[in-house]
């Protein structure tokens, strides 16, 4: 049975020499004559310096010997603690992004890893079919990883200094394909899919368009955290994208959302609004009144198929949508709203979905669009919740019309 991780290396005294020794990983550390207080503080500053490095299982090996298998081990432990292991976890994405290192370079030594290899693995990704800019931030997570490893003094911080210099994909001088920006959906668009959604999800996209947050604030709603006691509803959200760079992110409701938000507030405080369970509940007491077949014959309601006996279903509804189930939702209903013709199949049938199916992200640019029309870059950024305005001009499409407008006058 594998010791408890909670219970440290033992002081203890070597029998042949005397001497006071703790083993960490399998290596002695000897602390000078046993019962000493020299001996003593040792082992505390050793026991301290193994936490420290979080009980890593490299704890103590020369850099030399350091293999990056070793290094990703430690790095993968380190983001589990910092970041967290939720579904919108950092962690996950950095996961992928070691994938093609490891392939390459698990073996190697972690202190003999430079441009050169970096460079391989980023050619890997180029070859393996993802964007240019998905190249470039994963990359970026790998030298994170050496920079962390130099911090943690398991590598010179020369290996990270000259992983750094190495340039980023640049537009138009690789074989890595470009992504297209996120481009603010039509309202026609919308009002064609909201039949085809539930009437949670269809209230959902209503109050995320007129509210103009992202996808995760407003599967993250609860009751608690608006503030009604004003014309102009306040939420205040402590779990979101730039929390952890000591951002406050308030999401303004106007009237409009609220007479959407208003039959979801009867909620418990931490109860999320919008529930899938409800979307489920709705759509059972949907089936029920429209069911042909006797209660007596075909398969009990809310049983999966097998006649009278069938079983209950093994997953039951979350309590909360996701940004992954509200976008699936979104999808199933573009699909059901923009139906392929019948003879589309395979690439094609990937095409026509592409290129008909909206996601959530996409209503939040709408809103911000539409917002700098009206109120300027300003009046975006403050609706948008972005700290720089740079950032802002990407969720707000220039008006076009307006340019031309300006154009046509000062010729």
């Amino acid at each position: 049975m594998a010791r408890p991780r909670n219970i440290l290396p033992s002081y203890r005294k070597h029998k042949s020499s005397g001497q006071a020794r703790c083993t960490i990983n399998g290596r002695d550390y000897f602390l000078g004559p046993h019962g000493t207080k020299a001996s003593l503080r040792d082992y505390d500053r050793i026991i301290a310096e193994y936490i420290a490095s979080g009980r890593s299982k490299s704890f103590g090996i020369e850099s030399g010997a350091l293999t990056v298998a070793m290094l990703m081990a430690d790095y993968h432990r380190h983001c589990r603690g910092y970041y967290g292991d939720g579904r919108a976890s950092e962690l996950h994405r950095v996961v992928l992004a070691l994938r093609p290192l490891k392939q390459l370079y698990a073996k190697h030594t972690a202190e003999l890893f430079g441009p050169s290899q970096l460079k391989a693995v980023r050619q890997t990704m180029v070859d393996l079919g993802w964007a240019r800019p998905y190249v470039n931030a994963n990359v970026k997570r790998i030298v994170r990883m050496f920079k962390w490893a130099a911090g943690e003094e398991k590598l010179s911080a020369s290996v990270y200094e000259t992983l750094r210099l190495v340039p980023s994909l640049k537009r138009g001088r690789t074989a890595a394909p470009e992504t297209e920006p996120v481009k603010p959906v039509s309202q026609a668009d919308i009002d064609a899919t909201l039949p085809h959604l539930s009437s949670v999800v269809a209230d959902m996209v209503r109050a995320q368009l007129l509210i103009g947050c992202r996808p995760g604030e407003i599967c993250k709603l609860t009751p608690d955290s608006i503030d009604r006691s004003e014309a102009v509803w306040i939420a205040t959200l402590d779990d979101h994208k730039t929390a952890h760079h000591g951002h406050k992110r308030q999401l303004f409701i106007g009237p409009a959302a609220q007479l959407i938000l208003a039959p979801y507030l009867d909620r418990e405080g931490p109860q999320a609004l919008f529930r899938p369970i409800d979307a489920v509940n709705e759509r059972k007491a949907r089936d029920a009144a429209q069911r042909v077949t006797p209660a007596s014959c075909g398969n009990r309601t809310g049983k999966r198929s097998g006649g009278l006996k069938g079983e209950a279903g093994k997953r039951r509804p979350s309590e909360r949508y996701t940004t992954v189930t509200y976008r699936r939702a979104i999808e199933r209903a573009c699909d059901r709203a923009f139906p392929a013709p019948k003879s589309t199949k395979g690439e094609e049938l990937k095409i026509w979905r592409s290129d008909h199916r909206w996601s959530p992200n996409q209503l939040r640019h709408s809103r911000g669009t539409d917002v700098r029309k009206q109120f300027g870059i300003e009046g975006a950024q403050l609706i948008l919740g972005h700290s720089n305005a740079d950032v802002t001009q990407v969720y707000a499409e220039a008006d076009r019309a307006k340019a031309i407008s300006i154009a046509l006058k000062i010729g």
